[in-house]
């Protein structure tokens, strides 16, 4: 069960993983369209879906979380509940409230957990949690999330919660069915294989009736990509042989950057594994097979290629503060259209350059904005998956949304969890 499945970037990492939806919800109308175009069948606000059987359709529930009916699932031992309460409240980019904010839906999170007991939870929300502003409510988070079954008493404030919550966890006499043994991490998407920067928080959690190794847990989802791995084939030039016809000057430019950067190499075996890291993935990587642009065509209509969602938008800039994604980096952090610019920023430096007297070596680089597609890459979408409403609305979708390969690793740790510990029992 998804809750805030919004443009669905969490949907596809739990179905790649091999989990099946029996319930969804969103509430934001696009991303709802969004939800429907992938084949998933929607149901209105107040109404509560059949429970699909392979091969059917998975319903979402369009609407209000707060009115969402939810219990009736619980006789179908739900296997792991998903979802990424909206970050407004705590993102750097927004006013910051908190735990004041009606936009805090965390309560909703828990609600859904005393109501269907899933036997795992996955969480992604971002770093501005961490913030020593907010720290100890997040620290109040996770004690909530391991006993979510010891409610927030109406007209308790948080603090007076939270001195329950130590209590009960300092007694160790909670029932283990409605105990739950939480993992936090601090991720950051690009160490995991996604071509992007992006930084986020990742709760896990596990019903301790089930005895899952906790330990073993953390290791199966070790970063698997690294940056000094990514500088090293840009300075003895093997990245390039994944990207033929580059020009020298783009290749000089590139390998000059990293020229004197001190790298302190982590390639050894997970876990007495033979699996070994790979090297961060960059802009050009995700982008590679995607027709060119054509600079002058940017008429914010044309699919270039045939490509859907890869329109060419005029109007560009540079300026300081709004720095362009570089190719040979992974992106910067996709956003979801803050301080009235839709889908962030989205400008990216290309290999074409013009003469420019006043430039560095007298000649300037080109800019133009990423396409739709270009970013839903960066975010790891599958190019099947279709997304609905104007070019911004699409953009905060992806900005919104948990990268798929991030979302997928947890996802397929958590089911081999259950899968050993079901063998175990």
């Amino acid at each position: 069960m998804e809750l805030f499945a919004g443009g669905g970037g969490l949907v596809q990492a739990t179905t790649n993983a091999g989990f099946r939806h029996l319930l969804l919800n969103e509430f934001a109308p696009r991303a709802c369209e969004t939800l429907e175009a992938n084949n998933f069948e929607r149901h209105e606000e107040g109404s509560r879906p059949p429970v699909p059987g392979p091969g059917q359709k998975a319903p979402f529930v369009a609407g209000d979380v707060r009115k969402l009916e939810m219990e009736y699932l619980r006789e179908h031992e739900v296997d792991l509940l998903a979802g990424g309460p909206p970050c407004q409240p705590f993102s750097l980019g927004g006013v910051a409230k908190g735990d004041e904010d009606q936009r805090n839906m965390f309560p909703e999170m828990f609600r859904a957990i005393r109501e269907i007991r899933p036997k795992a939870v996955l969480c992604e929300n971002v770093v501005g949690l961490l913030r020593p502003s907010f720290a100890p409510y997040f620290e109040y988070i996770q004690r909530e999330l391991e006993l979510p079954f010891v409610e927030r008493q109406e007209g308790t404030d948080w603090k007076e919660h939270d001195k329950i919550l130590r209590e009960r966890i300092a007694a160790g006499d909670s029932d283990p069915s409605k105990h739950y043994k939480v993992l936090m991490m601090r991720v950051n998407a690009a160490d995991y294989g996604v071509p992007q920067v992006r930084n986020r928080v990742i709760l896990v959690a596990f019903r301790a009736d089930l005895g899952v190794d906790m330990a073993a847990f953390e290791n199966s989802v070790e970063p698997t990509h690294s940056r000094d791995l990514l500088i090293k084939a840009l300075r003895d030039e093997s990245y390039w042989d994944d990207h033929k016809g580059v020009e020298k000057h783009v290749r000089d430019r590139v390998k000059e950057r990293y020229a004197n950067e001190q790298l302190s190499f982590d390639d050894s075996p997970n876990d007495g594994q033979e699996r070994r890291r790979s090297r961060w993935l960059t802009l050009r990587d995700a982008i590679k097979d995607l027709p060119r642009i054509d600079l002058d065509t940017l008429d914010r209509k044309t699919p270039q290629g045939g490509v859907a969602d890869h329109i060419g938008w005029p109007g560009a800039r540079i300026y300081t503060g709004h720095t362009p994604n570089e190719l040979d980096n992974p992106a910067k952090t996709v956003k979801a259209g803050v301080h009235g610019v839709p889908g962030g920023e989205s400008v990216m430096l290309l290999d074409d350059r013009v003469e420019d007297p006043d430039a560095p070596g007298g000649h300037r680089y080109r800019h133009r904005y990423m396409t739709v597609r270009e970013t839903a890459r960066v975010m790891t979408f599958g190019d099947e998956w279709q997304l609905r409403g104007p070019r911004g609305e699409r953009m905060r979708q992806l900005g919104n949304a948990v990268p798929v390969r991030l979302g997928q690793v947890f996802a397929e740790a958590i089911s081999d969890a259950l899968d050993k510990a079901e063998a175990g029992s």
